[in-house]
């Protein structure tokens, strides 16, 4: 017996229907990159970039890599000199062994403007800046200087004073090597001394750029006009569909005896696809060959000035890519240690509406947040990068890639195929996503790179 006068809400609730919630899942992000890319439907699985002829150009770094506690460059990355290309191997190993390293401190200065370069730096680790005497004798910021850039090749060449100073920004680590180890080993080599003179004479073309197009404007009279076309890269890349995949396994005494209220393959395959599409934006960005981050060209990157993403950074950014700019992407860490720089100057950035949430905004151009951006680091400690790109087809822009139609689609570009079912009752699934990613020209995308997330401000 007990003294209660009514039913328990314990024994009462094995009679009440449970409300019950689809499961959750914390993956699971806006993946704002995919929704902003335009897609392209792909016929035949391939997609081909035809451009205007450019000069060969490489990505504008040499590599180095650390050996029993020193540093060393990577001899085949030598062919980022021009006239080293053609070069053989065993003397691209000898003008590799001849750098020496040295280590710098902020606010060294390296380089002095006006002073003969006999030198060619190869910074390894850290930051440095270029800074020239303007016109009226301003001091001006040319450009910073990070991991694996050179300096100054023409100068260096042509043993000229140095147009500019280098200033280290951090401590770090260069690589140097005299311009004598140079001349030693193309005076033994005919065909790499006519190269260094050639380019000495400047008669090499300009690398990245494109081949020119003859014309005449401005002229009076009836001269004669030159003649001309315009030549196409014989060899345009092409982009083909990579893919996402999985299979899925469904019990069929699951998918039988509890299917009620909720389909159980459905609700299987719906978490599957949400992780097949937050593989798929980590891919676009990240992927070795195709991946937006490693398609940035030589000229559209940038260095953070003070490590922290400032308003400065971002306008620089977008100077690069001034042509129609469409969206930021950067991971949620740098997009705030971004509005802490804005803070601190009192510019703070303007929110807009977009895909359904509020985005800061940067000269009216969003900075979409995503945890796919490359992190390196612990805690709120770390570096990271900010993409700024332009989007579309008609704006020679950024676009995603996914074929126009594969069979067994379930959303566009994803198949999910019934493979059957086993010996043991198990019915499985084959879901994939088809998928890449095209940057149509090289001033479509630019990134800022070495963007440090631990800087804080004190506002009291």
């Amino acid at each position: 017996m007990n003294d209660r006068l009514s039913l328990a809400p314990d024994a009462a609730r094995q009679l009440a229907t449970t409300t019950k919630t689809t499961p959750q899942m914390r993956g699971i992000t806006p993946r704002y990159l995919l929704r902003a890319l335009p897609w392209v439907d792909v016929e035949g699985g391939v997609y081909r970039v035809n451009r205007r002829r450019t000069f060969i150009l490489g990505d504008d770094r040499i590599s180095c890599y650390g050996e029993a506690g020193t540093h060393r460059v990577v001899p085949e990355d030598l062919r980022e000199l021009p006239f080293l290309r053609g070069a053989e191997e065993g003397q691209l190993a000898e003008l590799a062994g001849a750098f020496t390293e040295a280590s710098f401190e902020p606010g060294q200065v390296l380089a002095d403007e006006g002073t003969a370069c006999d030198k060619l730096w190869v910074i390894v680790t850290g930051r440095a800046e270029k800074r020239v005497t303007g016109r009226y004798g301003e001091d001006a910021l040319l450009e910073v200087i990070g991991d694996g850039q050179f300096f100054d090749l023409g100068s260096w060449t042509r043993c000229q004073p140095l147009p500019f100073r280098v200033k280290a920004l951090t401590s770090g680590v260069a690589l140097t090597i005299e311009l004598d180890a140079l001349n030693a080993l193309a005076d033994r080599d005919a065909g790499l001394r006519a190269a260094l003179d050639a380019h000495i004479a400047g008669e090499g073309p300009v690398p990245g750029a494109e081949v020119p197009v003859e014309l005449a404007g401005g002229h009076v009279g009836e001269p004669e006009l030159p003649g001309t076309y315009v030549e196409y890269e014989d060899t345009p890349r092409e982009y083909h569909m990579t893919l996402a995949q999985t299979v899925l396994r469904v019990h069929t005494r699951v998918s039988d005896l509890y299917n009620a209220p909720m389909d159980q393959t459905k609700v299987q395959a719906g978490l599957t696809i949400q992780a097949l599409r937050e593989r798929q934006e980590a891919l676009v960005l990240n992927h070795p060959e195709f991946g937006l981050l490693h398609n940035i060209a030589p000229g559209q990157r940038v260095q953070t000035r003070t490590g922290a993403p400032t308003p400065d950074d971002m306008d620089e950014l977008l100077s690069r890519v001034w042509k129609q700019p469409g969206y930021f992407v950067a991971h949620p860490k740098a997009i705030a240690a971004f509005g802490r720089e804005c803070t601190r100057r009192g510019v703070p950035p303007v929110i807009d509406t977009r895909f359904g949430s509020p985005l800061l905004t940067w000269r009216g151009v969003p900075l979409l947040p995503s945890d796919k951006m490359p992190f390196t680091g612990s805690g709120g400690a770390g570096m990271t990068q900010v993409l700024l790109m332009r989007t579309g087809e008609a704006e020679q822009g950024v676009i995603g890639l996914r074929p126009a139609g594969v069979p067994d689609e379930v959303e566009p570009g994803l198949s999910m195929r019934d493979m059957g079912t086993d010996k043991k009752a198990i019915t499985s699934y084959l879901l994939t996503a088809y998928f890449n990613a095209a940057v149509l020209v090289e001033d479509a995308a630019a990134v800022l790179q070495n963007v440090e997330v631990s800087k804080f401000h004190d506002y009291s």
